[in-house]
This record gives structure tokens, sequence and C-alpha cells, in this order.
């Protein structure tokens, strides 16, 4: 057996990970019937909240996160995959319980995994990660519930994060106008340029509604932040609209009333990437390889190595990062 790189986390008497660039024997590689070289990787707040302390979510060190990566099947006990496949893999608790995208080798479930698109590059998979993917699917469930260009602009929060970023670049390929709001307006500019109609300052919905229903002017929302602001962009959804809600930076309630529900009929979607069946993967997938501009997404990357992860994954909890870091594993 040969060795491989990883960026190796352990549990401090501080109770705060530490996490060193090491070279690791292959025999510790965690069970699984599908190897992968793994040739890029990238960092989501999650993965933020795993390198500063575990977040709660691994429970067993040392630990090797990631709940990202993508790379080439080396090795494979699975008939679905053979040695050369693209792969991809989002969520399923890699990176949390099971060791993740943060070494140059995987050793995973082959049912975790989701073969490349035609178009889509290892590069360009690790670009869009959970991040990209979480907005394709908060695009989907607007869609699916009728949310059309026509019927007006769509909210984005969080927009100069990662999801909000390929949802912005996604939604004005796809002919919407994207309300952009940030608490970084020095971002404007890149905002406008992934394709955003109109930036909206953060601190425009940082209060909680003073009534109900306010002026209708959204035809959908997707939200990354959740709290106070997800419950003002609420009452301000146009009668039949929908909220796609895939984030919690701004905490996990939210002082809403549930009128906008019953007097305008709005509709508000979870969206959960982690544990999502395989079929509605696969359609997120397709159609990142047609709707999302990669020309876009590679303006959105931030390169990166496994070192600078620790830093980048305090950064980004703070909001600090813009766009989509990608790691090269051959770096």
């Amino acid at each position: 057996m040969g060795t491989f790189k990883a960026l190796l986390s352990e549990m401090g008497e501080d109770k705060k990970a530490v996490s060193t660039v090491v070279e690791l024997d292959e025999s510790r590689l965690p069970a699984g019937d599908v190897t992968v070289d793994v040739e890029y990787t990238t960092l989501n707040y999650k993965d933020g909240m795993i390198l500063k302390n575990g977040g709660g979510l691994v429970k067993s060190w040392p630990h090797v996160g990631g709940i990202d990566l993508a790379g080439v099947v080396s090795a494979s006990d699975n008939p679905g995959f053979a040695a050369g496949d693209r792969v991809v893999l989002n969520g399923y608790r890699v990176g949390e319980l099971h060791w993740g995208g943060y070494a140059s080798k995987a050793r995973v479930k082959g049912e975790w995994l989701v073969k490349l698109p035609d178009g889509i590059s290892t590069r360009h998979a690790a670009a869009i990660g959970t991040a990209g993917y979480t907005a394709m699917l908060c695009v989907l469930a607007l869609e699916r519930h009728g949310v059309a260009p026509e019927q007006g602009e769509v909210l984005v929060t969080g927009a100069a994060g990662g999801v909000g970023s390929v949802a912005v670049a996604i939604l004005s390929k796809l002919g919407y106008a994207v309300a952009a709001s940030t608490g970084r307006t020095e971002e404007s500019d890149y905002l406008k340029h992934l394709g955003a109609a109109s930036i909206i300052s953060r601190a425009e919905l940082s209060d909680a509604p003073d009534r109900p229903l306010l002026p209708e002017r959204f035809a959908g929302i997707v939200d990354t932040v959740a709290g106070t602001i997800l419950a003002r962009a609420l009452s301000m959804l146009k009668y039949g609209g929908a909220a796609a809600v895939c984030g919690l930076a701004g905490g996990v309630t939210m002082p809403a009333s549930i009128l906008p529900f019953l007097l305008r009929g709005i509709c508000v979607y979870g969206i959960d990437s982690v544990m999502l069946p395989m079929a509605p993967r696969l359609e997120a997938w397709k159609r990142l390889a047609t709707d999302l501009p990669l020309a876009k997404l590679d303006e959105m990357i931030v390169e990166a190595t496994l070192g600078d992860l620790p830093e980048l994954g305090q950064k980004i909890l703070k909001g600090g990062v813009r766009g989509r870091v990608v790691v090269d594993l051959a770096a």
C-alpha cells in the first residue's frame, strides 16, 4: 500500500480542532466499495464548522473533513462504477461521520457517488460543490412551484456566498430578474457581473417586519440566511409565491407571522442536500451542466491549498469568503 496526503484534524484540549497536512498510509482509509483519487475539493459553511470544533457533527477523532470531493475512480467493487469514471460526491454525512474530501484519496460507498455529466470537469464539480448543487435544488423547487421569470423579481439572500453566487448566476441565465441581498455592499459589482439586476443591502432586510404583510415585491426567494431576514422577505412575497430555504447563518428561529401563508397563499420549501435520494441529485447535476454558466463559475473561484483551509474555515463562518473555494489536491 502507498500513502496519501490529507488534512488531518484532531480535537485539542481546548475543544477546538487542530488540522495539519500529513501523509497517511492507505490502510487508514475507511470502509467502502469504491476508491477515488480525489483531484479537487472545496469549502462550505459546514466545513468551516467542522474545521473549527467538529460542529457537533464529528463523532470520532482524528478526522478528515470535506463534505465534497471530485475525482476519478481508481478501484471499485461496486458494479455501478469502474476505474476511470469521473465522479462527484456531496453529502451523505461524508466529511462528518465518514472521512471526506480533504485528502488525495477517499474510500466511499458507490451509492453515494454521481457520475459527472459531460461538460463538467472535476475542477468545476468541486467549485460547484454542495453550495452550487444546493443552489440548483433551490431553483428546481421554485420552478416546480411555478415561479416564472415574467412573475417578477427573485430575491437571493447571502448572495455573495457560495450558494448565493451560484443561484444568482443560474437564475439570471434562466431569465429571472434577480435581487441580490448582501451585507457586503462592496461586492455589488461582482454580483451584477454574475447577473443580479439589483442589489439590496442586508440592512434593508435586517429588521423584523413591523406588520404581518409588507408590500408585495418578490415572486420567489432563495434564502441562505434564515432568521429575521427570511421573516421580512416572506412578508414581501407576492400572492402565491414561494421560498426555497437552505441555510441558517442568521439563526434557527425567526419572528414571522402565519398571515402571509394564509392571506397570500405563499409556500416555503426546505432544501436538504445531504440525504437527498439519487434521482433528484442526478436531475440537479444534469441541470447544472446546462444552466450554470461555467465562465461565471470560473470567476467565483478562489484557489487554495489544503493548508489554507483552517484559516479559510474561520473566514467562511464570519461571511468573509466570496464565491467558491477550490483546492487542487495535486498542488
